[in-house]
Parts: structure tokens; sequence; C-alpha cells
């Protein structure tokens, strides 16, 4: 039997996505909070998820190991979006791209004076491109968490992360400098599975856009 396997990551967008896969008539049989699954049943026979990585879903959706999945706007801009049909923003998961350093650090005046500032990211390609267009000078230092350490111990003068609340930023005495771009979370779809697997897709992706739009 032909099915559909859509990748997820667990926490926010998990939960998030929950509504509208409900509202698509397909509920999973696991919590992969509490389940050590990495494959999830649902209720529909031919419906399975496979839970990820969150920088991971967009390969596994290009190469076809899965049919379609949701990630964040940040993760497809660092993987590029080869291979993949983005058909629709599920406004989930929202937060923003900034950048952010010590509280004292100037700046506004560092970029001014043409410095040439330690960046570290784990969103490289996005810092570069955001970097290069405002003429800004920097050397961008790959890392994979916590980057709100790397001023504190003079790795770095600044970081670009995600920011939701702000919380973790004001209690690591960091401040936002800057928005690069506001980031909610996409739904991607293999483009072979669209044209191969449509009659089964079709009704899926518009349920979800159906409650996407309520």
């Amino acid at each position: 039997m032909q099915g559909i396997t859509l990748a997820l990551s667990k926490g926010r967008i998990f939960e998030e996505t929950l509504p509208l896969l409900a509202a698509a008539g397909i509920v999973p049989t696991d919590d992969p909070e509490s389940s050590r699954k990495l494959i999830i049943g649902t209720n529909r026979p031919d419906v399975r998820l496979v839970i990820v990585r969150a920088s991971d879903t967009p390969t596994y959706v290009q190469y076809g190991a899965a049919d379609l999945g949701i990630a964040g706007k940040d993760v497809l801009l660092e993987h590029g979006g080869a291979g993949l049909y983005q058909p629709i923003d599920l406004n989930i998961a929202r937060c923003r791209l900034s950048v952010a350093v010590p509280k004292g650090f100037d700046y506004e005046q560092a970029v001014r004076r043409g410095a040439r500032l330690q960046v570290a990211t784990k969103y490289v390609h996005t810092a570069r491109e955001h970097f290069a267009a405002k003429g800004v000078h920097v050397d961008l230092i790959k890392l994979y968490g916590s980057m709100e350490l790397a001023p504190l111990v003079g790795l770095a003068d600044a970081i670009v992360d995600l920011v939701s609340s702000g919380g973790t930023l004001r209690a690591n005495n960091l401040v936002e400098v800057e928005h690069i771009m506001d980031i909610s979370s996409r739904l991607v779809i293999n483009q072979a599975a669209l044209k191969v697997k449509h009659d089964l897709l079709k009704p899926i992706l518009e349920a979800i856009e159906g409650a996407v739009k309520k």
C-alpha cells in the first residue's frame, strides 16, 4: 500500500503541528516526548511520522525518505531548499533571527568604524548574507548550541541566533541589537512525491491549509 511519511522534530514544532494534523484527520499514536520510537504510527494506516532533528528535516524530504515535513524558515534558508516545494507558511513556532551582543558593547560604533567582528552562530549562510549586504566585516564561528556563552567567554563579539521571548539573552547579560528576519515554520514537500502521490497528498495539504487560514 502506498503511504505518506511526514518528518517532524520534537518540541515546539511537533506540539504546534498537532492541531493542523488533527484538521487533516491525522492523530499520532505516540507522543515523541515520552516514546523512544523514531517512527510513529497514526490513526491512519497510510500515514506515519518520522521524528528527526529539526535541522535534518529538509534533507529527509529532499531525498525522499519523507514525503513532506515541517521545518523552520531558519533551517530551510541554511539548507538552501533544493528539491523542495514550500507551499504553506504554517505560522507556527514563530520567533525572530537577531544579532545580540553583551550589554555595554557599542555595536553601532563598531560597525561604523569598520571593525572586523567575531560572530558565533549556527546560521552561517544566513549570517554571511546579512553582514555582506550591510558591508560589515565578520569572521563567522560555527557553533551548535548555547550561542549565548560565546561572548561571555571571549569567543565572539556577537551572536546571530533565534530569539523568542528574549529571556535567555537577558539572563546572560546580552541585548538584541539587530533584527534580521521573522521566522516561522513551513510545510515542505518532496517534488517527486507531489507528482507520484498527488491523490494522497492533496486532501492532506488542503486540510492543513484550511486550518492555517482559520
